[in-house]
């Protein structure tokens, strides 16, 4: 599409482009900036102001190292709670540092003169005292009647993101910084509300919007609040279009980005960019955490530019913002938003710092990064299989006892891939159609149980045009709203119908692996654990009738005693229950598995049932993967096209600490690779780009094959194709 129109056509409001006046503190802006501003900058810098630092921080050290690492954008603190201008807006809570200065059009001024993109952010998520006084409207109420207070700042108070604070007061507080500082966007924190707030305005409108009170409980799968949630989401979108429509009359290439949306193909649809504030891990997630989020956004935005902010402090539950992570935690963390696609963005809240061992670390990964840029200019991630995530099974499935920690299904196929070596995308369930479709040829399906007819129509056709599918658990047993069917909406595909149950928790109970009885092969599916005879069952299983013959490598042992000692023995050594039903239809595969085997896989982490998973994958695949990786340790592989280039990402992700942060240190490991030319193209040259060297390498058959030494964060394979 020509850039000329694609600001156009791609339009929240589709608002006609105007042209807006002079800023203090830039030029002109004329009709020649309506050249859209989204892909320029690569790599970004946060800095969030407090409020005593007006007066007291060195902005020219932060401008400084703005130039070391090469940031080409900006995103800076401007108002809402705290004012870092001299705003004419009454109950605009000015900086009582500030004085008569204006250190937020200082930096504006700085970075501009650098031709940094320059994004400004708001907080309006709180607010004094005073304006409590002079508007008590404005401020969110608790289910019991009562104003809200700050739950960490008791000066505070919480404010209704629904409501005429953010409806009109925030408009005029965007409004005033677009008009003086001309900003290519405006990004607002926290805009989104702390739950359902009981003020007089959400009570009206939304008895208004839906004929209803607001729910008196914030339980998922009730009805009410479904209906609240719908009504929030609305509401947001309202004052997204508001807020957007508004500063486009001050600049038209300018956006509003929110800080988060309820609902991604809405995010998707209406975002030309993209903040994704994925700050660090906490608790148990793996470092994985940052792609998975990246993918699942770029599984709505598509390949609109998405940024990756990243907090060089911890993460956890009670929150320390002065606190600094290892180098090692950081790095892993933006590399795998890096490899995946993002663009990173540190943060770092008060200019003021003492602790700086973050900066080094930061420095050599943007230089390498900048250093590298052309490759990292993407156009089109490389993946022959897709992941389904559902926001409507997420939102609409549950219940049962069967049904909790659903989610983690998807965590445990996730973790399966990676340990694979795999390279894979995330598929938005509201977009399989065929175009969408289109790269891959296999989806996996992790318990993807709510399903309407129409979407298990566009399955049906991306399996007969030659695609495969690995389903699990209950998928495609609900409909879109979360209503039970009494068959699989996908039994056709399955081979098998639903048999009135769920089996579970099942106690030491065993899948039995075995040979073809006539061949006395075994299966693909059970490649590297041919001697293991049985190995530990999923914790659920969903009961099915087979409609047809199929083979037999994995079947039911049924539960049997594990106390006292002298009764452990199976009492049904051998069932012909099959626990994997796998088909061949047309050119495609089907593996459909009854079991929890994904979910039961991240619950206890059993490397038998990770090769089972992998192997029952690669089976469907049935193909060479795009890149295989051979590697004592797990790396995390994507794969990515640019306009005259191929390049492999490789995250090294072998570390005792995977599963619970931080990395202490890096832990290289070596790795052999290898990569599918694609078709009609030549290779020109092989480049390992981290580490800056020209390895040698085999190119034989369309296959480039190479040794990677030494990976000890984020390697990158260039191939230069012509």
């Amino acid at each position: 599409m020509d850039r000329r129109n694609f600001i156009k056509n791609t339009s929240v409001l589709g608002s006609a482009l105007t042209v807006a006046g002079s800023s203090a503190f830039g030029s002109v802006f004329t009709p020649a900036e309506e050249e859209p501003w989204f892909d320029k900058s690569m790599r970004w810098a946060q800095l969030a102001f407090v409020e005593n630092d007006p007066g007291t921080y060195d902005p020219d050290f932060w401008l400084d190292y703005f130039n070391r690492i090469h940031a080409d954008g900006v995103l800076l603190s401007a108002g809402g709670i705290v004012a870092f201008y001299p705003t004419d807006i009454p109950l605009h809570h000015r900086s009582d540092w500030m004085k008569n200065t204006d250190p937020l059009g200082y930096l504006v001024k700085e970075c501009r003169k650098k031709n940094r993109t320059i994004i400004l952010r708001t907080d309006p998520h709180a607010t004094r005292q005073d304006m409590y006084n002079a508007h008590p409207d404005y401020i969110a109420v608790t289910a019991d009647g009562q104003k809200r207070r700050h739950w960490a700042n008791p000066e505070l108070w919480v404010t209704c993101a629904l409501g005429p604070y953010n409806f009109d007061f925030m408009t005029k507080v965007n409004n005033e910084i677009m008009e003086r500082y001309k900003p290519d966007g405006i990004f607002s924190n926290r805009w989104h509300g702390h739950g359902v707030c009981y003020c007089e305005h959400c009570k009206k409108n939304f008895k208004a919007a839906s004929g209803l009170d607001l729910p008196t409980k914030t339980e998922r799968l009730d009805p009410v609040y479904q209906k609240w949630y719908a009504w929030h989401t609305d509401r947001l979108k309202e004052l997204w279009f508001l807020w957007d429509a508004e500063i486009r009359k001050i600049k038209p290439t300018a956006r509003f980005i929110p800080n988060g949306f309820p609902d991604r193909m809405l995010t998707g649809k209406h975002s030309d960019f993209f903040f994704a504030d994925q700050q660090a891990r906490r608790g148990v997630i793996p470092p994985w955490s940052n792609a998975k989020g990246a993918k699942e956004l770029r599984g709505g935005l598509g390949m609109k530019p998405l940024i990756g902010i990243f907090s060089v402090g911890i993460e956890e539950e009670f929150r320390w913002k002065d606190s600094v992570q290892s180098d090692a935690e950081i790095r892993i963390w933006v590399a795998e938003g890096t490899a995946n696609g993002m663009k990173p963005c540190f943060v770092k809240f008060g200019g003021n710092i003492l602790d700086k061992r973050w900066m080094p670390a930061v420095e050599k990964m943007y230089q390498g990064y900048y250093k590298n840029e052309k490759y990292l200019r993407n156009t089109s991630p490389v993946a022959r299989v897709g992941m389904i995530y559902s926001e409507q099974t997420d939102s609409k499935y549950g219940g049962q006892p069967w049904q909790e920690r659903n989610r983690e299904h998807s965590l445990g196929m996730y973790h399966a891939l990676v340990e694979d070596h795999m390279p894979f995308e995330m598929v938005n369930d509201k977009l399989l159609d065929a175009e969408h479709l289109k790269p891959f040829k296999l989806l996996v399906l992790p318990n993807i149980a709510a399903l309407s007819d129409a979407q298990c129509d566009q399955l049906r056709k991306f399996v007969e045009s030659g695609g495969s599918i690995v389903a699990t658990f209950e998928t495609s047993l609900y409909d879109q709203e979360g209503k039970a069917r009494t068959n699989f909406g996908l039994s056709d595909l399955f081979g098998v119908s639903y048999d009135n149950g769920v089996e579970g928790p099942l106690r030491n109970s065993y899948l039995r692996l075995k040979a073809d009885a006539g061949t006395k092969q075994f299966h693909p599916v059970v490649k590297g654990l041919e001697d293991a005879y049985k190995i530990v069952n999923t914790v659920h299983r969903v009961k099915v009738t087979p409609k047809g013959s199929f083979p037999s490598p994995v079947t039911l042992i049924p539960t049997y005693p594990d106390l006292p000692m002298e009764d452990v023995f199976a009492r049904v050594p051998e069932t012909d229950t099959r626990e994997l039903y796998l088909r061949e239809v047309g050119k495609g595969r089907i593996a459909y598995i009854p079991g929890d085997l994904d979910r039961s896989f991240w619950q206890m982490l059993s490397t038998d049932h990770s090769l089972l998973l992998r192997n029952t994958i690669r089976w469907a695949l049935n193909e060479e993967p795009i890149v295989g990786v051979q590697s004592p340790g797990i790396i995390d592989v994507a794969v990515w096209n640019q306009k005259s280039s191929m390049t492999v990402h490789l995250v090294n992700l072998t570390n005792p600490m995977m599963m619970k942060g931080p990395f202490k240190e890096l832990i290289p490991v070596d790795a052999q690779v290898r990569i599918k030319v694609p078709e009609n193209k030549r290779v020109t040259g092989v480049s390992l780009l981290m580490s800056g060297t020209k390895p040698t390498f085999e190119n034989k058959g369309g296959m480039i094959t190479l040794n990677v030494p030494k990976i000890l964060d984020h390697e990158i394979v260039a191939l230069d194709l012509a």
